[in-house]
């Protein structure tokens, strides 16, 4: 009886034992330490973390010579490094302000070992030297493409427009580019209006890069709506265009400018203007004035050849460009002259800078424009388009923007007249609080 008793008690206090010892290891779970190791810092295919990284920027007067003698690498092997990539990177070709990179030893002497020049934000040419192998390459950030929608109304020019937008006047510069054989940016009314569809790039996924292609566009200007489609019509030639919404080409054999922004037309062509730099007597102007600040850059309004780029007498430094047998423009007054005579020129190539030589009173350009051999007003000419889309093209064509005109179509514009009222109400209380300040 006995032996039961104890065995009972025995029992109980063994459950008790290991039910305790249960709920003490759940009272005090036992911490496992587990280390965390940063990740390596990896930039253009090297682990940044085994180097000494040096950015810089090349100075004026430096060389790759000498800057790579500054981070300790001799010049017999600078000779070498330069002999063996010349085929891949000319050494002599470094500019200054370009940014750049050494990879240099982690010891006391940091000597260069990767230099990494960096032609813009996206390209580099990368030249390894620290082993016995001198190699040298080309590097591209991977970039990535963001669709983009905006609407925005012109309050007293475009880039402003685009500004306010929050974009930058690159941006501005392509719809200018687009648009530069149909719209006068110059000549935009207040509260003309737009909308674009458009792509904007991106390295390292949130740093701005540039901008891609303009997919679609509207421009409603003087009351007409002016669409803009990038499209590929001709696969032979392999360019896209732009076409409007009727499947017209908006490229034109001539620009309507030889200046892309900032100008004024301060004189037409005028067969019966009164000159003062000739005592105010009557001499034919047989040209179009383009004043513009000195050193804008002038553009070919259509591709050709140069056929004259000299100096010479009132008209200082000038350029000729033959487009054909029946078209010549001629471009007046310039600072400087790109171009030589026997150069082909694409329409919207820079061919000289606006300037002061020969006679004339203000900074700008003297636009001519000859058919046939006699001078004449472009802007009275019936001048030639560029061919339109054939006929057999049109109906993929309209399939493909039909999307795209619906997708212009519901961006809202900005609602900036509540911002314009807060703005003439701010000014208002202000004026009042002037005038209340002014009282005796």
């Amino acid at each position: 009886m006995k032996t039961t008793y104890y065995a009972a008690i025995l029992i109980v206090w063994l459950l008790t034992f290991y039910s305790c010892k249960e709920e003490k290891i759940q009272e005090t779970p036992q911490e496992v330490m587990v280390e965390v190791k940063p990740k390596p810092v990896i930039k253009y295919g090297f682990n940044f973390d085994k180097y000494k990284v040096i950015n810089d920027t090349i100075k004026s007067g430096e060389s790759f010579g000498i800057i790579l003698d500054r981070h300790h690498v001799f010049y017999p092997k600078i000779n070498q490094i330069s002999t063996t990539i010349k085929d891949t990177f000319d050494v002599r070709k470094v500019r200054a302000g370009k940014p750049y990179t050494i990879l240099a030893t982690k010891d006391t002497l940091e000597k260069a070992q990767i230099f990494i020049y960096k032609h813009n934000r996206i390209e580099s040419t990368i030249i390894n030297f620290q082993d016995s192998v001198i190699s040298a390459y080309k590097y591209k950030k991977q970039v990535k493409f963001v669709e983009r929608e905006i609407a925005g109304r012109v309050i007293d020019n475009f880039s402003n427009a685009i500004d306010t937008l929050g974009y930058s006047p690159i941006l501005a510069y392509k719809v200018a580019d687009i648009y530069s054989w149909t719209v006068d940016f110059y000549r935009l009314q207040k509260d003309d209006t737009f909308k674009l569809i458009f792509e904007q790039k991106f390295i390292e996924d949130s740093i701005p890069v540039g901008y891609g292609n303009i997919k679609a566009a509207v421009f409603n200007h003087k009351g007409k709506e002016l669409y803009a489609y990038h499209y590929l019509a001709d696969s032979i030639k392999g360019i896209p265009e732009y076409y409007d919404d009727e499947a017209g080409l908006l490229r034109r054999q001539f620009l309507k400018s030889p200046i892309k922004f900032r100008y004024r037309i301060s004189s037409r062509y005028n067969l019966r203007r009164r000159i003062k730099l000739y005592g105010n007597r009557v001499r034919p102007h047989k040209g179009t004035d383009f004043a513009a600040p000195y050193g804008t850059p002038i553009m070919t309004t259509a591709s050709g050849t140069v056929v004259e780029s000299a100096r010479r007498g009132g008209n200082g430094n000038y350029v000729k460009v033959r487009h054909n047998g029946t078209y010549s423009t001629q471009y007046l007054h310039m600072k400087r002259r790109k171009v030589r005579v026997g150069d082909f020129v694409q329409q919207g190539d820079i061919i000289g800078w606006v300037g002061l030589t020969g006679n004339t009173s203000g900074p700008h350009v003297c636009y001519r424009f000859w058919k046939n051999g006699r001078q004449v007003d472009p802007f009275r000419e019936k001048l030639p388009t560029a061919k339109p889309m054939v006929d057999s093209l049109r109906p993929k064509y309209y399939e493909f923007i039909a999307p795209l005109k619906k997708q212009l179509d519901s961006i809202p514009y900005p609602e900036i007249e509540a911002v314009l009222e807060e703005i003439i109400k701010e000014k208002e209380t202000n004026e009042e609080s002037e005038e209340i300040i002014a009282k005796p």
